[in-house]
């Protein structure tokens, strides 16, 4: 697959009060179920995105430093999209262990060049399992610079653009996009 793959794990995990990166879930520790699952796609490369480099990061995972200011996922993503090498960056959050690879997949073939995909629930955008066109580089990088640190402002901003196709997620694939925010969740 002609794609680069990003796990972001800058989160701050106030509510989980530990780095999520590191909680086990369902007998493995999150960051290795999520790494796993890129590493299914075969990317092209696989990147790591957090504030300072995390110590559990495989050798042949590409750290990449958050961009600054923190503003959360967007200064992941602004970094990532400067990193890749391909024209499409997948994004994987690190609390969302419930996606699979066949919905990766699936968006993986939805995409074209200078297009990414954006899954909805309702009209709620997914901006953290998405596929991001390198093209977007530019209204991240806007973004971090004006006072509207939302993705889901940015994400709208590309989908009125051309650059993101929306695609709603079926009602049965709505759990594949739970993420665990709280220790209650990991039950």
């Amino acid at each position: 697959m002609n794609i680069s793959a990003v796990l972001l794990t800058g989160g701050e995990s106030r509510r989980m009060r530990q780095d999520k990166a590191t909680l086990l879930f369902r007998g493995k520790l999150l960051w290795q179920i999520q790494l796993d699952l890129l590493r299914t796609l075969e990317p092209v490369d696989v990147l790591v995105s957090a504030r300072t480099d995390p110590p559990w990061r495989p050798l042949d995972v590409k750290f990449v430093s958050d961009e600054s200011p923190s503003r959360g996922p967007l200064s992941g993503l602004t970094a990532a999209l400067t990193r890749i090498r391909t024209g499409h960056l997948l994004v994987l959050a690190i609390d969302m262990p419930f996606m699979s690879e066949r919905y990766l997949r699936a968006i993986c073939d939805q995409i074209d060049s200078g297009h990414g995909v954006l899954p909805t629930i309702g009209d709620r955008a997914e901006p953290l399992a998405a596929i991001y066109p390198v093209s977007a580089h530019v209204d991240f990088v806007a973004a971090l610079s004006g006072t509207e640190f939302s993705l889901q402002s940015v994400t709208k901003k590309l989908v009125a653009s051309g650059k993101l196709r929306l695609l709603p997620v079926a009602k049965e694939e709505e759990e594949l996009f739970r993420n665990l925010n709280d220790a209650a969740d990991l039950d």
